[in-house]
């Protein structure tokens, strides 16, 4: 690369190019990989399976997880922060979530934002049923 005159590409083209490529990576960082583990809960109960209605939930405020039971034995468990703002959403009702912050809904069998302004999915975390809790795995 030749800075000062030469035929190489400049300094303002290198840094951009520099700029452009660690923006990539930051956002491959944050594309989808699937259910992820919630950081410090590995094993631990987060709610009581009678606490989470068919078609509604609750809010773990401790670790800003938010549990619902979309069908009836079925229970998803999502990071409470909206991918919009980072505002938490509401308990799910009628299998949605909402966000109070700017009206962005969420789908409670899947996560997935099904009214904007938020586009992406709220993260899931794979939970499975220990007797009468609900554990993350």
């Amino acid at each position: 690369m030749t800075v000062n005159g030469g035929s190489g590409i400049g300094r303002r083209q290198a840094l951009g190019v520099a700029g452009v490529a660690a923006c990539g990576v930051a956002l491959a960082a944050c594309g989808e990989s699937g259910p992820r583990q919630a950081p410090g809960i590995k094993g631990k109960e987060i709610a009581k399976t009678a606490d989470v209605p068919v078609g509604g939930g609750t809010v773990v405020k401790k670790y800003r997880i938010v549990v619902a039971q979309p069908s009836e034995g079925v229970f998803k468990a999502y990071g409470a922060a909206c991918p919009h703002r980072g505002c938490a959403v509401s308990v799910p009702k009628d299998n949605v979530m909402t966000c109070p912050c700017h009206g962005s809904e969420f789908d409670a069998r899947t996560g997935t934002a099904t009214r904007g302004p938020a586009t992406g999915k709220l993260v899931s975390y794979e939970v499975k049923v220990e007797g009468d809790g609900i554990v993350v795995v």
